[in-house]
């Protein structure tokens, strides 16, 4: 693991920040080397999702409603190893907010959005992980799931920069 000049726990915070934000946004400008780190950290995410995100038990619920009124819900719950990853990648990343569309009212903002509670978490599992299983099931392989493009360096400092995005 690169140091990147910084200590660990400014490292491991940087990490987590270009991590969401590429999961988010799906690609992110930033310098060769931390997106070397990046692409690495963001991979071994990814993995832990493709692996679990099948893993789901059908509950039945009884729920009571405001009349009193008992009725019989199936509801669908992560199982051991979903919970598990889904707990690690809590840890790994920041929660990020659902923005508004352009143009939408606040009502159907609230009503798309009140059934998720960390929708950063909802795309890597419903999105990224079908996608990437796949493919993985296409080419025979696991990871590669980041392509890194050197863009040249950066003035004023001269830094080499690179385009990493999710493939």
């Amino acid at each position: 693991m690169r140091k990147l000049g910084r200590p660990t726990a400014h490292r491991n915070a940087m990490l987590k920040n270009l991590a969401t934000d590429l999961l988010w946004n799906g690609k992110i400008e930033t310098t060769v080397e931390k997106a070397k780190e990046v692409a690495s950290y963001a991979e071994k995410l990814l993995t832990l999702a493709i692996n679990s995100y099948e893993d789901t038990v059908k509950v039945t619920k009884t729920v009571v409603d405001a009349k009193g009124v008992k009725q019989k819900r199936e509801v669908v719950n992560d199982g051991t190893k979903k919970l598990n990853a889904r707990r690690k990648l809590m840890a790994k990343l920041n929660v990020v907010q659902e923005k508004r569309l352009p143009k939408e009212k606040k009502e159907a903002y609230v009503k798309r959005t009140e059934e998720i509670n960390y929708p950063l978490i909802e795309k890597i599992f419903n999105i990224y992980a079908p996608k990437y299983a796949k493919r993985k099931e296409e080419l025979g392989t696991g990871g590669g799931y980041t392509r890194i493009v050197k863009l040249g360096t950066r003035n004023g400092d001269n830094a080499e920069m690179a385009l990493i995005e999710l493939v």
